[in-house]
């Protein structure tokens, strides 16, 4: 996989907390720390989008679809 090198503003707290992550080799850099932790978050949002637009849905009108497609489709059933 090829990498792009790109300049990000951190605060200095969460800065400092990486380096001892570094420090205690948690991380071998700085770099990597950064990248495990967006992709671990990006991964988190892809994983979460469905709830998220699932939370949009207006319950009564999806209700009133599934009835509607519901009372068709069994309209169209062959009698047993």
């Amino acid at each position: 996989m090829s990498s792009t090198k790109v300049a990000i503003t951190l605060d200095a707290k969460l800065l400092k907390r990486v380096d001892r992550l570094v420090a205690a080799k948690e991380f071998p850099s700085r770099s990597r720390a950064i990248q495990i932790a967006l992709q671990a978050q990006v991964d988190r949002f892809d994983r979460t989008r469905l709830a998220r637009e699932c939370a949009k849905l207006d319950r009564k009108e999806e209700r009133s679809l599934a009835e509607e497609g519901a009372a068709k489709d069994l309209a169209e059933w062959p009698e047993f």
